[in-house]
């Protein structure tokens, strides 16, 4: 049977809806739990861009759960896993490829990309297939103190002399572990600590030296250092280092006059940093994963 095609009306009232869905999400940015909540599924959800990590984080949130792992219908069952009947998807903005057309419907050889609704599913939403062993979504966190990121830290340093900020060690570094000097374009770590510490204090300092790029280099001291708490805590969780959120500052304090605004900008330069530091480290996220939407 073929799809019934929707009517203007109905495809009007979606787009408002999904406009209502996502100016929902925005504003849990609002409270302190809303944030951390944001920041958990950004770290969770890497691949995913800003909007719909906020979908995801505010959905759940509405329906009593946290979100660990979404997937698509399909993707679910090459994991082993089925939805479990009755469920219903966090709905998301997925992108959809279409061949360009002129105006005497001939095709120009380009392509347009929309956003269409699209459902994801949580692992807590599903079972697994009967005699099946659903796959392993996640490894376990490391301990901070551990070396198992080891091989870490070499692309961290990589991407720091790419930048222009190359990272040196030192034993007299006072009571910091880490230094990123703007002015010279160094960024110094505390000789002698674990690798998996050594990787996570590189990934504050690296956040110190883009976060000029993003938002220009005359932000007040306090705010850079919740955007740049905030970016290692999203990237050293999603790279499966054993750290907390709940000691990130809540960034509503410094809104001014427009709170919200302030919020968004700050979501956005933070996810756009993080995700720098992430593409040098190569993450990959396992099962259906739309990009930027």
């Amino acid at each position: 049977m073929s799809k019934r095609t929707t009517t203007p009306e109905e495809r009007q009232r979606r787009r408002e809806e999904q406009r209502a869905r996502l100016a929902r999400a925005t504003e849990e940015l609002l409270t302190s739990e809303g944030w951390r909540r944001w920041l958990r599924a950004r770290a969770t959800f890497h691949r995913y861009s800003l909007r719909n990590t906020l979908l995801i984080a505010q959905q759940a949130e509405e329906r009593g759960f946290t979100a660990t792992h979404v997937a698509g219908f399909r993707a679910w069952l090459r994991l082993e896993r089925c939805v479990r009947k009755g469920e219903r998807g966090l709905r998301i903005l997925a992108p959809m490829s279409v061949k360009d057309r002129d105006e005497a419907g001939e095709e120009t050889g380009e392509r347009r990309t929309f956003f269409r609704e699209a459902a994801v599913f949580d692992v807590s939403q599903t079972e697994p297939l009967p005699d099946r062993a659903p796959v392993e979504l996640r490894p376990p966190g490391a301990e901070i103190e551990g070396d198992s990121h080891a091989e870490l830290v070499p692309r961290l340093e990589a991407l720091a002399e790419d930048i222009g900020y190359p990272a040196s060690y030192r034993e007299d570094l006072g009571r910091a572990a880490g230094l990123c000097n703007r002015a010279a374009r160094t960024i110094t770590v505390r000789a002698g600590m674990a690798a998996n510490r050594t990787a996570a204090i590189l990934i504050h300092e690296l956040g110190h030296a883009l976060v000029a790029e993003v938002d220009g280099p005359a932000l007040p001291a306090g705010l850079e250092e919740v955007l740049v708490e905030s970016v290692a805590f999203v990237v050293s969780a999603a790279v499966g280092l054993d750290v907390s959120c709940e000691a990130v500052p809540y960034i509503a304090s410094f809104g001014g006059d427009d709170p919200l605004e302030a919020l968004e900008r700050s979501a956005q330069a933070i996810d756009t940093i993080a995700r720098r530091i992430e593409d040098a480290l190569e993450l990959r996220n396992t099962g259906e994963t739309p990009e930027a939407a």
